[in-house]
């Protein structure tokens, strides 16, 4: 928070009265306002922008050479945890994509650890080179009756409320709850509006009729769109509309059809869930601001949705824009179209040149501990069986690159009883095991699209109650590579068919987090993907994010929890077989 002394520091150099910290000249400002390219210096003084004019005096001046010069860009709704990096990690890989700034909701880490969680999220973020903004996790557990970590009523979260970064509730996904006015969710945003904060949305599958109850209640943004219809639904409703483009969710093509000159202000970007060696070979909110200029989107109008509409979104005034009286958070462009960055600046500060970091702007003064809930459950392979009377039964479509399944219905083997995988159907086993509290709870499901031919993969990420959900061709399998996430305390892993562990990433931290660096990570990913290919003869999409969102009840259309399969029609468990 600035002081007396900052403001009027500030003003005696916007009027010429003393010296800017630092003066950027001869670079062409995209006003995000007018949606004008302008030519004056920038002066920034305590990390903030004096003015935009003629300055003569300065501390330190860089020489734009005409580049264009935008605001620093602005995620709407990330998950850090999916990642599988810390916050000040993440904040190492965001930076040389031009994003300082990110709106976050930790429910992952939330499902498993509850505030101490959140509170870890936080305090590592403290001191790193980005603004990370959190939104209180509405829904943990996600839906009613689902075995997560622990459970957050209103009354733990209001707390947390008195954090400086704390600015509102996030996405509501419970959406039966509040068509049913349950108190805890609606105190939860009663809560969020006493606080002076936004309500974000969790819109997936809901009609226009449907987003009513949204509107009702005061929620007021959604990022669950999957077509340009769905887009305009919101739009029309009074939402803000974020369109995504992650590592699986990847609607930016379809939904972008949506957005005109005269609404493109009511639309900003998000990537969601992305993986870091997406976010290392694509880039981030970036690469939606170049997808979109690709398709049709004027350069001006991409920026604006990167920054002043998603600063406008989450009520962030002194975000979005170069002008007087904003955060110094710079990006230069070497070219609007391609979207190509030089450098960027972060509270004023040079922490990024030419894709090289200012390694020292990211060094932390102390590092936070985490001490991770313990997994506990005591698998049998005998709990991974499938006992079925009718080979008519419901199977789960996985569709690449999609957080949407399909609700299909196949012939499938039975041999003493139990299902039996077929690789020539690609009809696979995929079990969910309850890991927070020994409950005995497993879910056994049959799953299409991962085209194993041999052993299997297991990970405790499975969005949201982070249980562990593996995929495989056998129990032997399957048990090993649960085995072996949970003697390693949580993570990733994929084995053959004798049950040998080809590549491991592991996850200490709440079996969600890796406590390496990033770029460490990036090479268990690689390692991991190579393994997969090993394994399997299906491509183009990400099988271990896409596994892990196959858990999520509250996205269309066939899930699988650790009590059974959920059909998201009816929002209820439902038997494997066909009646």
């Amino acid at each position: 928070m600035e002081n007396l002394k900052q403001l009027q520091e500030r003003v005696a150099v916007s009027d010429g009265r003393a010296s800017a910290d630092l003066v950027i000249k001869n670079g062409r400002i995209v006003n995000v306002f007018s949606g004008e390219i302008m030519e004056g210096d920038v002066a920034i003084k305590n990390g903030y922008i004096a003015g935009i004019g003629h300055f003569p005096h300065a501390e330190n001046v860089i020489d734009a050479a005409g580049e264009f010069i935008v605001p620093g860009f602005i995620d709407a709704h990330v998950h850090v945890e999916s990642a599988m990096v810390t916050p000040a990690e993440f904040a190492r890989v965001l930076l040389p994509n031009g994003v300082t700034t990110i709106i976050t909701d930790p429910h992952e880490i939330a499902n498993v650890a509850g505030e101490k969680g959140i509170e870890f999220m936080l305090d590592n973020a403290n001191g790193v080179p980005l603004d990370m903004f959190v939104m209180l996790p509405s829904s943990v557990p996600a839906t009613e009756g689902e075995h997560n970590g622990e459970t957050l009523h209103a009354e733990k979260l209001h707390p947390l409320y008195a954090h400086e970064k704390v600015i509102g509730l996030a996405e509501v996904m419970d959406f039966p709850s509040v068509a049913k006015g349950n108190s805890d969710i609606l105190t939860k945003i009663i809560d969020a509006k006493k606080e002076g904060g936004r309500i974000d949305g969790h819109g997936a599958g809901l009609t226009s009729s449907d987003l009513n109850n949204y509107l009702a209640v005061g929620i007021r943004t959604d990022h669950e769109s999957t077509n340009a219809e769905e887009a305009l639904d919101r739009l029309r409703a009074g939402m803000f509309v974020m369109l995504r483009e992650g590592t699986v969710g990847r609607d930016l093509i379809a939904t972008i059809p949506a957005v005109t000159p005269n609404n493109s202000h009511r639309f900003c970007f998000c990537t969601d869930d992305k993986l870091i060696n997406d976010l290392i070979t694509e880039g981030s909110i970036n690469y939606n601001i170049r997808l979109a200029i690709e398709k049709g989107i004027e350069p001006i109008n991409a920026i604006q949705m990167a920054t002043i509409n998603a600063a406008n979104c989450h009520n962030l005034p002194y975000l979005g824009a170069v002008a007087a009286g904003y955060q110094a958070d710079i990006v230069f462009l070497k070219d609007l179209q391609t979207v190509e960055i030089t450098k960027v600046l972060k509270h004023g500060e040079v922490v990024v040149e030419n894709g090289s970091r200012n390694e020292a702007a990211f060094e932390q003064q102390s590092a936070t501990k985490f001490v991770s809930p313990k997994i506990n459950h005591h698998l049998t392979k005998k709990d991974l069986e499938l006992p079925l009377k009718n080979p008519t039964c419901y199977v789960i479509g996985m569709q690449p690159n999609s957080l949407f399944t399909e609700k299909l219905i196949a012939e499938v083997t039975i041999q003493d009883g139990l299902f039996v995988p077929s690789t020539s159907q690609d009809l696979l086993k995929m079990a969910v095991v309850e890991r927070h509290h020994d409950t005995g709870f497993v879910g056994v499901g049959i799953v299409r699209g991962f085209g194993l031919t041999e052993g299997a993969i297991a990970t405790t990420v499975a969005h949201d109650s982070h249980n562990i959900v593996a995929v495989g061709v056998t129990d032997e399998a399957m048990e090993a590579a649960i085995t072996h996430v949970t003697n390693t305390g949580g993570g990733i892993a994929v084995v053959d068919a004798s049950g040998k562990v080809l590549h491991d990433l592991e996850l200490p931290i709440a079996g969600l987090l890796s406590d390496k660096s990033f770029e460490e990570v990036e090479q268990d990913l690689v390692g991991l993907t190579s393994a997969f290919k090993q394994i399997s003869h299906a491509s183009g999409f990400d099988p271990f994010l896409t596994l892990s969102f196959l858990t999520l009840p509250v996205i269309p259309e066939l899930k699988l929890t650790d009590q059974g399969l959920f059909d998201f029609a009816t929002f209820q468990i439902i038997p494997n077989e066909v009646n």
